[in-house]
Protein backbone atom coordinates (compact mmCIF):
# COMPACT_ATOMS: atom_id res chain seq x y z
CA UNK A 1 0.00 0.00 0.00
CA UNK A 2 2.27 2.17 0.76
CA UNK A 3 4.26 1.92 -2.35
CA UNK A 4 1.25 2.71 -4.38
CA UNK A 5 0.95 6.19 -2.33
CA UNK A 6 4.37 6.84 -3.23
CA UNK A 7 4.12 6.30 -6.71
CA UNK A 8 0.58 8.69 -6.54
CA UNK A 9 2.55 11.16 -4.79
CA UNK A 10 5.48 11.35 -7.33
CA UNK A 11 3.89 10.33 -10.38
CA UNK A 12 3.14 14.04 -11.11
CA UNK A 13 6.87 14.62 -11.57
CA UNK A 14 8.23 11.76 -12.92
CA UNK A 15 8.69 11.99 -16.64
CA UNK A 16 10.70 9.25 -18.79
CA UNK A 17 13.76 10.77 -20.83
CA UNK A 18 13.02 14.14 -19.30
CA UNK A 19 15.62 16.20 -20.56
CA UNK A 20 15.31 14.74 -24.17
CA UNK A 21 11.26 15.55 -23.61
CA UNK A 22 12.11 19.28 -22.93
CA UNK A 23 14.33 19.34 -25.53
CA UNK A 24 11.32 18.42 -28.00
CA UNK A 25 8.59 21.09 -26.47
CA UNK A 26 7.59 23.56 -28.72
CA UNK A 27 8.29 26.65 -26.89
CA UNK A 28 9.05 30.01 -28.38
CA UNK A 29 12.10 32.06 -27.69
CA UNK A 30 10.39 35.48 -28.50
CA UNK A 31 6.35 35.76 -26.79
CA UNK A 32 4.34 38.63 -28.59
CA UNK A 33 3.93 40.71 -24.76
CA UNK A 34 0.10 41.09 -25.58
CA UNK A 35 -1.78 37.93 -26.59
CA UNK A 36 -5.75 37.41 -27.60
CA UNK A 37 -7.72 38.83 -24.91
CA UNK A 38 -9.91 36.63 -23.08
CA UNK A 39 -13.44 37.05 -21.54
CA UNK A 40 -13.49 39.06 -18.20
CA UNK A 41 -10.88 41.61 -16.72
CA UNK A 42 -7.25 40.26 -15.95
CA UNK A 43 -4.13 41.71 -13.53
CA UNK A 44 -0.81 40.91 -12.52
CA UNK A 45 -1.73 39.47 -9.51
CA UNK A 46 -4.72 37.38 -8.02
CA UNK A 47 -6.34 37.31 -5.19
CA UNK A 48 -6.36 33.78 -2.88
CA UNK A 49 -10.04 34.13 -1.46
CA UNK A 50 -11.00 31.17 1.42
CA UNK A 51 -13.96 33.25 1.76
CA UNK A 52 -17.44 30.25 0.70
CA UNK A 53 -20.61 31.26 0.81
CA UNK A 54 -21.85 27.90 -0.76
CA UNK A 55 -22.03 25.77 1.81
CA UNK A 56 -22.22 22.59 -0.24
CA UNK A 57 -17.97 23.54 -0.99
CA UNK A 58 -15.41 22.41 1.36
CA UNK A 59 -14.46 25.35 3.28
CA UNK A 60 -10.71 25.14 2.84
CA UNK A 61 -10.98 25.51 -1.19
CA UNK A 62 -8.74 28.43 -2.55
CA UNK A 63 -10.23 30.07 -5.60
CA UNK A 64 -8.81 32.37 -7.86
CA UNK A 65 -9.81 35.94 -8.73
CA UNK A 66 -8.90 39.27 -10.33
CA UNK A 67 -9.13 41.99 -7.81
CA UNK A 68 -12.19 44.11 -7.77
CA UNK A 69 -10.64 47.29 -9.44
CA UNK A 70 -13.03 48.99 -12.33
CA UNK A 71 -10.45 51.36 -13.05
CA UNK A 72 -9.43 49.17 -16.24
CA UNK A 73 -10.31 46.39 -18.18
CA UNK A 74 -6.66 46.41 -20.14
CA UNK A 75 -4.68 42.93 -20.07
CA UNK A 76 -1.03 43.39 -18.06
CA UNK A 77 1.91 41.39 -18.67
CA UNK A 78 2.74 39.95 -15.85
CA UNK A 79 1.27 37.01 -13.09
CA UNK A 80 2.62 37.26 -10.02
CA UNK A 81 2.61 33.86 -7.86
CA UNK A 82 1.84 34.62 -4.16
CA UNK A 83 4.09 33.71 -1.16
CA UNK A 84 1.77 30.40 -0.67
CA UNK A 85 3.79 29.17 -3.98
CA UNK A 86 6.78 28.90 -1.52
CA UNK A 87 5.04 25.99 0.71
CA UNK A 88 1.52 26.00 -0.33
CA UNK A 89 0.14 22.46 -2.01
CA UNK A 90 -2.26 23.71 -3.80
CA UNK A 91 -2.62 27.53 -5.04
CA UNK A 92 -5.56 27.42 -7.11
CA UNK A 93 -6.35 26.64 -10.75
CA UNK A 94 -4.75 26.73 -13.52
CA UNK A 95 -5.53 29.90 -15.19
CA UNK A 96 -3.55 29.85 -18.49
CA UNK A 97 -3.04 27.95 -21.59
CA UNK A 98 0.43 28.47 -23.31
CA UNK A 99 3.60 28.46 -21.59
CA UNK A 100 6.48 30.26 -23.55
CA UNK A 101 10.08 31.47 -22.84
CA UNK A 102 11.39 34.76 -24.40
CA UNK A 103 14.21 37.08 -23.65
CA UNK A 104 13.90 39.74 -20.84
CA UNK A 105 13.75 43.22 -22.25
CA UNK A 106 17.20 44.72 -21.23
CA UNK A 107 18.87 41.57 -23.13
CA UNK A 108 20.08 39.88 -19.74
CA UNK A 109 18.93 36.79 -18.71
CA UNK A 110 15.55 34.87 -20.07
CA UNK A 111 11.90 34.99 -18.54
CA UNK A 112 9.02 32.32 -18.76
CA UNK A 113 5.63 33.93 -20.22
CA UNK A 114 2.18 32.43 -19.20
CA UNK A 115 0.42 33.06 -22.29
CA UNK A 116 1.22 36.86 -22.58
CA UNK A 117 2.15 37.30 -19.00
CA UNK A 118 5.43 37.65 -18.04
CA UNK A 119 6.27 35.87 -14.78
CA UNK A 120 6.92 37.11 -11.77
CA UNK A 121 8.38 35.90 -8.27
CA UNK A 122 6.23 35.76 -4.93
CA UNK A 123 7.83 39.11 -4.25
CA UNK A 124 6.74 40.70 -7.97
CA UNK A 125 9.98 40.44 -8.83
CA UNK A 126 11.02 39.82 -12.41
CA UNK A 127 11.55 35.66 -12.97
CA UNK A 128 14.77 36.74 -14.82
CA UNK A 129 17.32 33.44 -15.29
CA UNK A 130 20.31 33.35 -16.36
CA UNK A 131 20.08 31.06 -19.34
CA UNK A 132 17.30 29.79 -21.51
CA UNK A 133 18.39 26.39 -20.81
CA UNK A 134 17.09 26.95 -17.34
CA UNK A 135 13.96 29.05 -18.10
CA UNK A 136 12.68 26.22 -20.82
CA UNK A 137 12.69 23.67 -17.92
CA UNK A 138 10.98 26.16 -15.51
CA UNK A 139 8.41 26.93 -18.52
CA UNK A 140 8.12 22.68 -18.84
CA UNK A 141 7.02 22.42 -14.94
CA UNK A 142 4.25 25.41 -15.62
CA UNK A 143 3.34 22.93 -18.94
CA UNK A 144 2.84 20.19 -17.09
CA UNK A 145 0.30 21.61 -14.31
CA UNK A 146 -3.23 20.14 -14.33
CA UNK A 147 -6.19 21.90 -14.79
CA UNK A 148 -7.28 21.17 -11.86
CA UNK A 149 -4.56 22.91 -9.54
CA UNK A 150 -0.82 24.38 -9.78
CA UNK A 151 1.03 22.23 -7.65
CA UNK A 152 4.64 24.01 -6.25
CA UNK A 153 5.54 20.85 -4.77
CA UNK A 154 6.04 19.58 -8.54
CA UNK A 155 7.68 22.56 -10.21
CA UNK A 156 11.15 22.33 -7.64
CA UNK A 157 13.29 24.40 -10.22
CA UNK A 158 11.01 27.28 -9.67
CA UNK A 159 10.97 26.79 -6.09
CA UNK A 160 15.04 26.98 -6.43
CA UNK A 161 15.05 29.89 -8.70
CA UNK A 162 12.66 31.91 -6.55
CA UNK A 163 14.95 31.19 -3.71
CA UNK A 164 18.13 31.98 -5.74
CA UNK A 165 16.18 35.60 -6.79
CA UNK A 166 15.11 36.81 -3.39
CA UNK A 167 16.44 35.15 -0.60
CA UNK A 168 20.14 34.26 -1.53
CA UNK A 169 20.47 38.09 -2.77
CA UNK A 170 19.38 39.40 1.16
CA UNK A 171 21.08 36.61 3.31
CA UNK A 172 23.95 35.55 1.32
CA UNK A 173 26.17 36.49 4.43
CA UNK A 174 24.09 34.20 6.81
CA UNK A 175 23.77 31.39 4.50
CA UNK A 176 27.63 30.94 4.32
CA UNK A 177 28.00 31.27 8.21
CA UNK A 178 25.99 28.49 8.86
CA UNK A 179 27.29 26.72 6.01
CA UNK A 180 30.57 26.57 7.45
CA UNK A 181 28.79 26.76 11.38
CA UNK A 182 28.19 23.17 10.31
CA UNK A 183 31.09 22.26 8.31
CA UNK A 184 32.80 20.84 11.03
CA UNK A 185 30.29 18.15 12.12
CA UNK A 186 30.09 16.61 8.26
CA UNK A 187 28.68 14.09 7.44
CA UNK A 188 31.71 12.90 5.82
CA UNK A 189 34.49 13.41 8.97
CA UNK A 190 32.51 11.20 11.60
CA UNK A 191 33.88 7.91 11.15
CA UNK A 192 32.96 4.43 13.07
CA UNK A 193 35.28 3.00 15.37
CA UNK A 194 36.98 0.44 13.86
CA UNK A 195 37.59 -1.75 16.84
CA UNK A 196 33.66 -2.05 17.53
CA UNK A 197 31.91 -5.49 16.50
CA UNK A 198 29.09 -3.49 16.14
CA UNK A 199 30.69 -0.61 13.74
CA UNK A 200 33.55 -2.45 12.10
CA UNK A 201 31.57 -3.08 9.25
CA UNK A 202 30.50 0.52 8.70
CA UNK A 203 34.10 1.34 9.51
CA UNK A 204 35.27 -0.83 5.96
CA UNK A 205 32.66 0.86 3.95
CA UNK A 206 33.51 4.36 5.02
CA UNK A 207 37.21 3.67 4.03
CA UNK A 208 35.91 2.01 1.00
CA UNK A 209 33.82 5.67 -0.31
CA UNK A 210 34.44 8.36 1.98
CA UNK A 211 38.18 8.29 1.96
CA UNK A 212 38.62 8.83 -1.66
CA UNK A 213 36.15 12.12 -1.42
CA UNK A 214 38.34 13.22 1.82
CA UNK A 215 41.98 12.72 -0.78
CA UNK A 216 39.93 14.87 -3.42
CA UNK A 217 39.42 17.67 -0.93
CA UNK A 218 43.03 17.75 0.20
CA UNK A 219 44.33 17.75 -3.32
CA UNK A 220 41.00 20.27 -4.39
CA UNK A 221 42.08 22.57 -1.41
CA UNK A 222 45.65 21.03 -0.04
CA UNK A 223 44.79 20.91 3.33
CA UNK A 224 44.15 17.33 5.06
CA UNK A 225 40.79 16.83 6.03
CA UNK A 226 40.88 15.25 9.64
CA UNK A 227 37.87 12.70 10.69
CA UNK A 228 36.71 11.25 14.01
CA UNK A 229 35.08 8.76 15.61
CA UNK A 230 33.22 11.41 18.10
CA UNK A 231 29.40 11.41 17.17
CA UNK A 232 29.78 15.43 17.63
CA UNK A 233 32.98 15.23 15.28
CA UNK A 234 36.10 17.44 16.02
CA UNK A 235 36.98 20.70 14.52
CA UNK A 236 38.75 21.15 11.13
CA UNK A 237 42.16 22.88 10.09
CA UNK A 238 41.74 26.76 9.60
CA UNK A 239 43.29 26.64 6.61
CA UNK A 240 41.03 24.19 5.24
CA UNK A 241 38.27 25.65 7.19
CA UNK A 242 39.00 29.23 5.49
CA UNK A 243 39.56 27.88 1.87
CA UNK A 244 35.90 26.11 1.54
CA UNK A 245 34.41 29.65 2.94
CA UNK A 246 36.51 31.59 0.50
CA UNK A 247 35.13 29.37 -2.17
CA UNK A 248 31.67 29.91 -0.88
CA UNK A 249 31.95 33.74 -0.99
CA UNK A 250 32.89 33.50 -5.16
CA UNK A 251 29.57 31.54 -6.06
CA UNK A 252 26.78 33.50 -7.39
CA UNK A 253 22.99 33.58 -6.64
CA UNK A 254 22.13 30.59 -8.21
CA UNK A 255 25.19 28.41 -7.66
CA UNK A 256 25.02 29.30 -3.96
CA UNK A 257 21.49 28.48 -3.32
CA UNK A 258 22.29 25.26 -5.33
CA UNK A 259 25.04 24.67 -2.59
CA UNK A 260 22.41 25.20 0.22
CA UNK A 261 20.39 22.93 -1.09
CA UNK A 262 22.65 20.02 -1.59
CA UNK A 263 24.14 20.54 1.83
CA UNK A 264 21.02 20.52 3.66
CA UNK A 265 19.73 17.51 1.70
CA UNK A 266 22.69 15.42 2.01
CA UNK A 267 23.75 16.95 5.86
CA UNK A 268 27.76 17.83 4.21
CA UNK A 269 28.88 21.13 2.54
CA UNK A 270 31.56 18.46 1.07
CA UNK A 271 29.52 16.43 -0.30
CA UNK A 272 27.41 19.37 -1.70
CA UNK A 273 30.78 21.17 -3.13
CA UNK A 274 31.98 17.22 -4.88
CA UNK A 275 28.56 17.79 -6.90
CA UNK A 276 29.58 21.56 -7.41
CA UNK A 277 33.24 20.95 -8.71
CA UNK A 278 32.17 17.76 -10.79
CA UNK A 279 33.71 15.35 -8.41
CA UNK A 280 30.28 13.26 -7.47
CA UNK A 281 27.52 11.89 -9.69
CA UNK A 282 23.72 11.77 -8.51
CA UNK A 283 23.87 8.90 -7.80
CA UNK A 284 27.36 8.18 -6.05
CA UNK A 285 25.89 11.23 -3.87
CA UNK A 286 23.23 9.49 -2.68
CA UNK A 287 25.02 6.14 -1.98
CA UNK A 288 27.52 8.13 0.32
CA UNK A 289 24.27 9.67 2.35
CA UNK A 290 22.91 6.24 2.86
CA UNK A 291 25.69 4.96 3.18
CA UNK A 292 25.15 3.89 7.23
CA UNK A 293 21.59 3.69 6.90
CA UNK A 294 21.96 1.22 3.43
CA UNK A 295 24.05 -1.21 5.75
CA UNK A 296 21.37 -1.19 8.24
CA UNK A 297 18.53 -2.05 5.54
CA UNK A 298 20.38 -4.81 4.20
CA UNK A 299 20.95 -6.45 7.44
CA UNK A 300 17.47 -5.50 9.03
CA UNK A 301 15.39 -5.02 5.76
CA UNK A 302 13.36 -1.76 4.18
CA UNK A 303 10.39 -0.49 6.21
CA UNK A 304 7.58 0.28 3.86
CA UNK A 305 6.29 3.79 4.08
CA UNK A 306 9.28 4.95 5.69
CA UNK A 307 12.55 4.11 3.81
CA UNK A 308 11.21 4.44 1.12
CA UNK A 309 9.71 7.69 1.08
CA UNK A 310 12.93 8.69 2.54
CA UNK A 311 14.98 7.87 -0.55
CA UNK A 312 12.63 8.91 -2.93
CA UNK A 313 12.37 12.28 -1.47
CA UNK A 314 16.31 12.98 -1.07
CA UNK A 315 16.59 11.82 -4.78
CA UNK A 316 14.35 14.44 -5.56
CA UNK A 317 16.19 16.73 -3.56
CA UNK A 318 19.38 16.13 -4.75
CA UNK A 319 18.57 15.61 -8.39
CA UNK A 320 16.77 18.88 -8.64
CA UNK A 321 19.29 20.97 -7.01
CA UNK A 322 21.97 19.08 -9.34
CA UNK A 323 20.20 19.65 -12.69
CA UNK A 324 19.12 23.69 -11.43
CA UNK A 325 23.35 24.10 -10.65
CA UNK A 326 23.78 22.69 -14.80
CA UNK A 327 21.09 24.36 -15.92
CA UNK A 328 21.82 27.87 -15.17
CA UNK A 329 25.24 27.38 -16.48
CA UNK A 330 24.21 26.27 -19.83
CA UNK A 331 23.47 28.61 -22.66
CA UNK A 332 22.09 26.52 -24.76
CA UNK A 333 20.76 22.69 -25.26
CA UNK A 334 23.36 20.48 -26.55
Amino acid sequence: MAASLLNKALKPIKHPNFLSALRSLNFSSIATAHGNPSDGPSSSSFTFDNANNNKEKDDNSIYIKPPTSNASTEKTTSVTMPMSFMTGSIVGKRFYEKVTTRESDDGVGWTVMLDYRTLKTPSKRPLKLPTLALAKAIAAEWEYQQTDGIRPFTMPLMKLACTALERVPLTRTKIIEHLMKKFDQDLVFCRAPEDNTLTAGVHARQVEKVDPLLSWLNSEFGFQPIVYSSFFGGKQGEGLSKAVENLLKKTDDCELAAIDALAAAAHSLVIALGIFRGKLQIEEAIELIRLEEDLQVDKWGLVEGGHDVDIADLKVQISTATVFLGLSRMNFFH
